[in-house]
């Protein structure tokens, strides 16, 4: 059941202009919603379309600051178009528990939703994309403490979206089959990972995959996990032309069999290698074996073979670890929508868990009929390089 807007809400969503997205409101429009001491709106990452299947989808995040002198519970959030204020997504109940995190939040108010005073609740959003959606608002309903306390709504966290789409990159690999692992709702997942340094809270694999290998029977299977049939040594490629901004190498590969120590923040990624591929994006991989076979400044072409898969850093197993962000460096960096060209799908591990229990992965239908795609890989696919 969607939201019940009071008549000065209506009104002052109607008064709302995107002429400039983000301006505050004249004091005769104020005027006509109750005063209300409540939270802060704010989507600090401006969203660009991204294709993933058959969808075109909008990914970012909703950032709500409680500024009252009491617990607010969120209790539903809707995105609205900013210019015709239909709404585009509507959460509540568990659809929103799914999608909301109090970061630093006791387990008993993460289960309720209350955002304590002072704490700030994320909400992580995937809105349908059209080529008329331009801007998005958001409306939030929050419920104070009592049952007979009247719930306030709120109008605000207007964005832009960011015009053009993602681009599109070649394999970083060769060949397969591939698992493209990644959950959007993983609670310590790539999506949902913010890293406060320099200043600033970032999410450097908000579109992160970690790409291991899936075995031709479709099981992933108990096998050596530094044999080359487990993806460990092979080719890394370079997704597009361009210049190597950064790398890291000479972090070892720990010891076959051993119980792996702890590592610091700053070494998490082990090796790795940072392209700026133009536009202001940096393709990004890590836990790379020692012995690069690239260096900073270095020119590249697309399909180059600049390093080989490893397991160095916070890795549990050899994978590569990909992702696009809009600034050179591991940590500090916002992670910026990509699609491939040139991969097929075969099938699809039912989860993340089910490839670390060495489950079969479901095979699609006449996957050899398959044509090559282009466009992000939908969770935990399995796939191809062509």
């Amino acid at each position: 059941m969607s939201i019940r807007f009071t008549a000065a809400c209506a009104a002052a969503l109607a008064l709302l202009s995107f002429a400039a997205a983000d301006r505050p409101l004249h004091a005769r429009e104020r005027s006509a919603a109750p005063v209300r001491q409540a939270v802060d709106l704010q989507v600090p990452h401006v969203p660009t379309a991204l294709r993933t299947g058959d969808e075109r989808r909008l990914v970012y995040e909703l950032h709500l600051t409680n500024f009252a002198s009491q617990p607010l519970t969120l209790a539903r959030v809707q995105v609205l178009d900013g210019d015709t204020h239909s709404v585009v997504l509507d959460l509540a109940d568990a659809p929103l528990h799914a999608a909301a995190a109090l970061p630093g939040a006791p387990e008993a108010e993460q289960r309720a939703r209350s955002i304590a005073e002072g704490r700030r609740a994320i909400v992580y959003l995937s809105v349908p994309a059209t080529d008329t959606r331009q801007r998005l608002l958001h409306r939030i309903e929050l419920s104070p403490p009592g049952a007979s306390a009247v719930p306030i709504e709120v109008v605000g966290g207007a964005v832009r979206v960011a015009p053009g789409a993602a681009p599109v990159l070649g394999a970083p690999l060769r060949g397969g089959p591939w698992a493209a692992l990644y959950d959007p709702g993983m609670e310590r997942g790539h999506r949902r990972v913010i890293y406060a340094v320099d200043g600033r809270a970032r999410i450097p694999g908000r579109h992160a995959v970690d790409w291991m290998v899936a075995a031709p029977s479709g099981r992933h299977g108990a096998r050596n996990p530094w044999a080359e049939s487990d993806g460990f040594g092979a080719d890394v490629l370079a997704v597009s032309d361009g210049v190597v901004a950064a790398t890291r190498d000479g972090v070892p590969e720990p010891e076959k069999g051993a119980v792996r120590a702890p590592v610091a923040l700053a070494d998490a990624p082990g090796n790795y290698v940072a392209l700026d591929i133009g536009g202001g994006r940096y393709a990004f991989y890590e836990h790379l074996a020692p012995g690069l076979a690239v260096r900073p400044g270095q020119r590249v072409r697309r399909g180059q073979v600049i390093a080989r898969v490893g397991s160095t850093g916070s890795a549990s197993r050899p994978h590569l670890h990909f992702h696009v962000s809009d600034v050179g460096a591991p940590l500090a960096a916002e992670g910026q929508p990509f699609e491939l060209a040139g991969w097929r799908a075969l099938g699809a591990y039912r989860s993340i868990d089910a490839f670390d229990r060495d489950e079969s992965w479901v095979e699609s239908a006449a996957p050899e009929t398959q044509p090559a795609e282009a466009g992000f890989p939908t969770p935990n696919a399995v796939v191809v390089f062509d």
